[in-house]
């Protein structure tokens, strides 16, 4: 990795970016873990809604360290991939009634409650901010590399 690289992700405006997209990150995993223990008593068989829960929750953590160390593009796409596809799970949730798939409990509840729609907002937030970051790095990268080529 360059060092202009390395300067372009540890941008002040980047630093403050990755810090709400891991918030937003935390949050998301916090409410799932706080929930999880009552979607297992709903659904006891196979994988468990709380089990689904805790997967997730992890995964959120380990993306949000991710992006928090690392601040790459790919740490940006792991956090937007994460953040969005919670935030389409928890829409269809709402608005689906999926049927159970294999081991994987249907997973409808069409209401909204304030845990369910601050992990929405936060997973929504978070992945639209992760593209963004995402799209910041590639835009620096590539101005980058058109004026170094200009300069030869």
């Amino acid at each position: 990795m360059t060092r202009s690289a390395k300067d372009r992700r540890n941008a002040p405006g980047l630093i403050i970016l990755r810090v709400v997209i891991v918030a937003c990150l935390i949050v998301d995993a916090v409410i799932h873990f706080q929930l999880a223990g009552n979607y297992n008593k709903a659904s006891p068989g196979g994988i468990g809604a709380g089990n689904l829960f805790r997967i997730e929750a992890v995964v959120a953590l380990i993306s949000a360290l991710y992006l928090l160390i690392v601040g790459s593009r790919r740490s940006y796409a792991v956090a937007a991939v994460v953040a969005l596809s919670a935030f389409i799970a928890v829409l269809l949730s709402r608005y689906v009634e999926l049927p159970p798939i294999g081991p994987i409990p249907s997973m409808y509840e069409p209401i909204w409650f304030a845990q369910k729609t601050a992990t929405a907002i936060a997973e929504g937030l978070g992945g639209i901010l992760a593209i963004g970051g995402f799209a910041a790095l590639s835009r620096s990268g590539s101005l980058s590399k058109t004026a170094s080529s200009r300069k030869a």
